[in-house]
């Protein structure tokens, strides 16, 4: 592989111009493919195996055509304080907005709150529901407008008005100006890195350039993939981290061979061969982790992961061609300026010997300091990360609703006046499904069953049965007593569920629990049940890929442990930030609750490919100076010296895209990016900085042995370039041959 990837970069680097003009067709490609192709579905709810997907199913069966495909609102009235809803005027102007969004060609119909038990037991609060014909992508400008109109005509009489639902949602925030300000301190900190406009500049546009062309080609593929408008959000997000990362290590490693005395081409070659080597791996590790998500069997998930696996993908890429090719472009440029000055002296070597010396200098000094005290170094990591673990323990996963939203939005005053008027489970009602097809008298048994069910504790109360044209399956609306996402509202549906036999026994019919409420509570335990064999899954897979790597059993199972610290201590950070509240304010998160379902499943895969990212990075310059003949602590020593810094620079580059999304308004980017954010901190600064070396310090030479027989099973990829060093002359000349009398390394 390292040999192929060195032709790469050295042809990528002649055929500049080729290979920028090809990549900027295929971003002109996919743009218009974007461009031209049918607008992406409305985000799919399916959950195959859950009870609350049976459900439905069987509703969708059993009332053909009676699905709700369109959008939906609900706008509620609230009368000015001491008064009634129900007050001569205020009734009124309630009608009168009614009738408004009555007449409007796109809604099928919009319940009068008067008629249908849509007032509060205090008479304060009037609720009406509204129906459209079509799905919220497919409302006009008009209907939107008529529906905003309507609602301010009511505020106007004097009445407080807000509005839920699918058709007043707004889309999906990323990161906004935070995702701005993330990209320019990355852009800060390859300026700090490399002390060079163009050499920081290449790792961002090339990074840009690769989020471009897989925004196009999500959107592109959306309608004909069933991939949702917010399926492209996590594509973002890595796209820009991996890409700019991946193009940095190439870039480094340019540099470094640049500083050994090759030509630019020979270079460009080598960085390929070498750091483009553990790129590919880097971002295969990704790939699969993400692609793993399919074992999940969640399609919305699956979408998500298989998109930013995509992404990751294209930033390979571009890191391999486009990177090599754009330093073809700017050869010295891209060099520091004390390189700039010392390429007039080309037979100069001191300069070339004292800048490796001074770039790793602080790395050399850190790794030192871990050799001297090793243990201590390793109990305060284990111990400091453990200790932020902790609150992991209490995680609780739910998807979020109306009542994460900021107090701003007009989403969220309206669950909370409906929660004031009508009760706090007003806003996740249960929608049980009665099949009393095997019974003689449906009727009776549906009566038998909405009792059972308004008998049981925490049950507020049961709306009348609504039969199918065939009188055998019946539909119950369930309001419990508590808010959709408390764990009260979760033992009642499984209090329901678990009473079931019980029932079917005296009435002869079943039924089962679905609606937006129930479909959250399963994904949860879906979640939840899945995160442990993925996470054994995702770890096998490390552990495997690594001892490919490096050739020994203690290193995988080191980098292992690592990892799943990593994990735990950004989960328990999460979860007392997002769960718990502390700092929330800090976040502008207003409204803390369960951990959005999804959350652990992506963090695990996402940081288990970062870590090995980081893990290669670092721990081969390591192993090259070990197999080298240096002793194990000085091969610590050599591997920081050359990698930490760009080690550092890469983890601080991926902190600051991932926080940039943390200033999103939709909790779910938020609590993401947040997460993504600390994780990387966590892994790059205390895992690979501290436990890493302080593991490999106390292991000596026993960090590096494999069994023969295990050593002769594995397959030997080389992830080093290992192949280039035994070059007898390399294409570079006499030169670049004189250079090769070292393995290179990952990067």
């Amino acid at each position: 592989m390292a040999t192929f990837l060195y032709r790469l970069g050295r042809a990528s680097f002649s055929q500049r111009r080729y290979v920028a003009l090809l990549w900027v067709a295929v971003l002109a490609a996919v743009g218009i493919a974007a461009a031209t192709a049918p607008a992406a579905p409305d985000e799919s709810s399916s959950m195959p195996g859950t009870e609350s997907q049976r459900a439905f199913d069987l509703m969708d069966q059993r009332y053909p055509g009676a699905a709700a495909d369109g959008a939906n609102a609900q706008i509620v009235f609230v009368a000015p304080g001491g008064q009634k809803i129900t007050a001569s005027d205020n009734r009124q102007a309630v009608e009168k907005t009614v009738s408004a969004v009555s007449g409007d060609g796109q809604v099928t119909s919009a319940s009068d709150p008067f008629r249908t038990s849509g007032v509060s037991g205090d008479g304060t609060t009037a609720y009406t529901s509204v129906s459209y014909k079509v799905g919220a992508d497919d409302l006009t400008d008009t209907s939107k407008q008529q529906l905003q109109d309507a609602i301010d005509e009511a505020q106007d009489a004097g009445l407080t008005v807000d509005a839920r639902g699918t058709a007043v949602a707004g889309s999906v925030e990323s990161g906004g100006i935070g995702e701005v300000a993330g990209v320019l301190v990355a852009a800060l900190v390859l300026l700090i890195t490399f002390g060079s406009l163009a050499a920081a500049g290449v790792p961002l546009l090339t990074a840009i350039l690769g989020v471009g062309v897989s925004m196009a080609a999500i959107m592109a593929l959306g309608s004909a993939l069933g991939l949702s408008s917010s399926t492209g959000t996590l594509a973002t997000m890595l796209g820009l981290a991996v890409g700019i990362d991946y193009a940095m290590f190439v870039m480094a490693r340019y540099r470094e061979e640049r500083g050994k005395g090759h030509d630019p081409k020979e270079a460009a070659g080598l960085a390929a061969g070498t750091a483009g080597s553990a790129v590919v791996f880097a971002g295969l590790t990704v790939m699969i982790a993400l692609a793993g998500l399919l074992v999940v069997g969640v399609p919305s998930l699956t979408k998500m992961g298989l998109a930013a696996a995509g992404a990751v993908g294209v930033g390979v890429l571009i890191a391999l061609t486009l990177v090599p090719a754009f330093i073809g472009f700017w050869p010295e440029a891209v060099l520091g300026r004390r390189a700039r000055k010392d390429k007039k002296k080309p037979n100069d070597k001191k300069p070339n010997k004292k800048k490796p010396k001074q770039a790793g200098r602080v790395g050399a000094a850190w790794a030192r300091f871990v050799l001297r005290r090793p243990l201590p170094v390793l109990l305060l990591s284990v111990i400091g990360l453990g200790v932020i673990a902790v609150p992991a323990m209490d995680l609780q996963l739910g998807m979020p609703g109306d009542e994460a939203k900021a107090t701003s939005t007009t989403e969220r005053r309206a669950y909370d006046a409906l929660a004031d008027g009508f009760g706090p489970g007003f806003n996740g009602p249960l929608t049980v499904v009665i099949d009393a097809e095997p019974v003689d008298d449906a009727k009776t048994a549906v009566t038998e069953v909405s009792k059972d069910l308004a008998g049981t504790k925490g049950v507020v109360s049961v709306s009348p049965a609504q039969f199918n044209e065939v009188g055998d399956t019946a539909i119950v609306s369930v309001t419990p007593s508590t808010s959709p996402t408390s764990q009260e509202t979760k033992d009642l549906v499984n209090t329901i569920r678990g009473e079931r036999s019980g029932i079917e026994a005296d009435t002869g019919a079943t039924y089962e629990v679905t609606g937006t409420t129930a479909a959250n509570i399963d994904m949860a335990q879906k979640m939840s049940d899945a995160l442990i064999p993925y996470l054994i899954v995702v770890v096998g897979l490390a552990i495997l890929l690594l001892m490919v790597v490096f050739r020994s059993i203690l290193v995988p199972l080191k980098a292992a442990a690592g990892f799943l610290l990593s994990v735990l201590a950004s989960l328990g950070a999460v979860v007392a930030v997002f769960q718990w509240g502390w700092a929330a304010d800090l976040l502008g998160l207003e409204q803390t609750g369960p951990i959005m379902s999804m959350m652990p499943i992506f963090l695990v895969g996402i940081v288990f490919g970062l870590a090995m990212d980081y893990e290669v990075f670092l721990v081969s310059r390591m192993r090259e100076a070990y197999v080298h003949g240096e002793r194990p602590g000085q091969a610590i020593v050599s591997g920081f010296r050359a990698s930490s810094k760009i080690v550092l620079a890469a983890a601080l580059i991926m902190t600051s895209v991932f926080a940039g999304f943390v200033t999103a308004g939709e909790s779910m980017v938020k609590t993401i990016g947040f997460g993504l954010a600390i994780a990387v901190l966590f892994d790059a600064i205390v895992v690979r900085m501290a436990f890493v070396p302080a593991v490999l310090a106390l292991l000596g030479d026993r960090a590096w042995w494999l069994p023969r027989w295990l050593d002769w099973l594995l397959p030997k990829v080389d992830i080093e370039g290992e192949a280039l060093s035994r070059r007898a002359v390399a294409p570079g000349g006499a030169q670049a041959a004189e250079s090769h009398d070292r393995t290179p390394a990952g990067v």
